[in-house]
């Protein structure tokens, strides 16, 4: 095995250092003695493909950036590699401790090592702190997962399942318990609660008759919680939530291009402006409506009692939450100000602090290297991204002039270029002419999109490390 692992890991070193220009990616994981592993990947450009290969696991005894940083370094040098002029870029997420940290070190040793934060992560802190910035969609997901926890009790499960199959024809599903560090997936939670809540309320409901304790008080509170409000956080999180899921499963694809993935960031934040429309609001109301139908639940409010107003305060204008509550709005009016508007404008909020990079010189200019952006060669943008990279900036001046007279005339015959990818490829045989844009091209496809390989190796890592053979 070790032999084997030998002659891969040269193989890879072996394109690293013919494309010339790499990133670094790393992350790190807890093995079954609880040892900190760091997981370390190279990104490059090679032979027409994006690459992104796995190099090695590194027992991390200090989790500090001096010693994340000593052991990033300490294996690049091993390996031969000349990381002072050819390291281009740095990915990594929260699971580094002191990411940034890292990164400032190792950029003192390599100059052009610019830190990219790893994407899908930046996707996924987008719904943790837009959901946490509304009490009513903080309160629904902590709804889910004790529906989860109760629905996982031993005699709970098997009532579950025994419902499920006299219910439906398929096969019975279960609920999704709910991880922190991947909100994306809670889409997959939502489309099981709602396709599967009549089953849900019917077990509770028969716990609730049977007067068991601890377990019928459970089923009590449970079933009081799932009213018109759940219904609408249901339909809302599984239509946001979908949308979030494709492009969070898109970067975390190792070919993809930092261009590339800021279009599609674009694209959802479009999407989710469309969504602020009345006609589409309109839409998601009725979806909610149809499931209260569906679970025999009483769509309207409770008609309440009329307070009188307190004599010793006639005349006074009362602004408190008591009057706040009582609110004269309809439950739809009130559903769509106070809970789908915030929660919008909350993850279009987020996306734009976390994504809006159109002041990066980085991103900008890896944007005019993709043959469907308006800014595609622009000379300005281009020699800006050139510059970060000691580009000869002469040459390359000529070099945009020619590329562009060779673009026209290949989509004058109807071969049009659609990615930075292609656009490389395309350039790869006059590298010898466009030797700047296609030292440009070939940096700008080795620049990290997102951290989501290294931890694809911590699930190999549990197959080959076990309880009885530690590596």
């Amino acid at each position: 095995m070790e032999c084997l692992s030998e002659m891969v890991r040269e193989d890879i070193i072996r394109e690293v250092k013919e494309s010339e220009y790499f990133s670094v990616i790393a992350d790190e994981t807890k093995d079954l003695k609880k040892t900190e592993q760091l997981s370390l990947l190279l990104r490059y450009y090679y032979n027409g493909a994006v690459q992104e290969s796995f190099l090695e696991f590194q027992r991390a005894s200090q989790l500090d950036a001096a010693g994340l940083t000593q052991n990033i370094i300490q294996c690049l040098e091993r390996f031969g590699l000349e990381y002072r002029s050819n390291l281009v870029g740095q990915g990594y997420d929260g699971g580094v401790s002191n990411g940034r940290g890292v990164a400032a070190r190792i950029k003192t040793e390599a100059k052009h090592a610019f830190f990219i934060h790893c994407n899908a992560h930046c996707l996924n802190l987008v719904i943790v702190d837009a959901v946490k910035a509304v009490p009513e969609a903080d309160c629904f997901f902590s709804l889910l997962q004790k529906l989860y926890v109760y629905m996982s009790g031993s005699y709970v499960h098997q009532k579950w399942i025994t419902v499920q199959k006299d219910i439906y024809p398929e096969a019975p599903r279960e609920l999704q318990r709910l991880i922190d560090t991947r909100w994306a997936c809670r889409y997959s939670a939502c489309k099981t609660v709602m396709d599967r809540l009549p089953a849900i309320l019917r077990v509770l409901h028969e716990i609730d008759l049977e007067n068991s304790g601890d377990r019928s008080v459970e089923a009590r509170g449970l079933l009081a919680q799932i009213n018109l409000t759940f219904f609408g956080n249901l339909s809302t999180f599984r239509k946001i939530l979908g949308e979030i899921k494709l492009l969070s499963d898109v970067l975390q694809s190792p070919s993809l291009d930092l261009a590339k993935a800021v279009d599609l960031i674009h694209a959802l934040q479009d999407t989710l402006d469309q969504y602020r429309s009345e006609s589409c609001f309109d839409e998601l109301w009725q979806d909610t409506m149809d499931i209260a139908e569906q679970c025999t639940v009483a769509s309207e409010r409770v008609k309440r009692r009329v307070q009188r107003e307190s004599l010793r305060l006639k005349g006074y204008f009362v602004d408190s939450p008591i009057g706040q509550h009582r609110c004269k709005e309809d439950d739809k009016d009130k559903f769509k100000r106070e809970v789908f508007y915030p929660i919008l404008d909350h993850v279009h909020a987020e996306m734009e602090k976390r994504f809006n990079k159109t002041n990066c010189d980085i991103m900008r200019g890896i944007q005019a290297l993709n043959p469907k952006s308006k800014s595609f060669l622009s000379e300005e943008i281009v020699l800006s991204l050139a510059g970060l990279y000691d580009c000869d900036i002469e040459d390359l001046k000529h070099e945009l002039y020619q590329a562009r007279k060779v673009v026209q005339r290949r989509a004058g015959c109807g071969n049009e270029l659609s990615s930075v990818l292609e656009f490389t490829t395309f350039l790869e045989p006059y590298k010898e002419v466009f030797h700047q844009l296609f030292r440009l091209c070939r940096i700008a496809l080795a620049l990290p999109v997102s951290s989501a390989t290294c931890e694809r190796s911590f699930s190999v890592l549990k197959l080959i490390k076990t309880i009885y053979e530690q590596l």
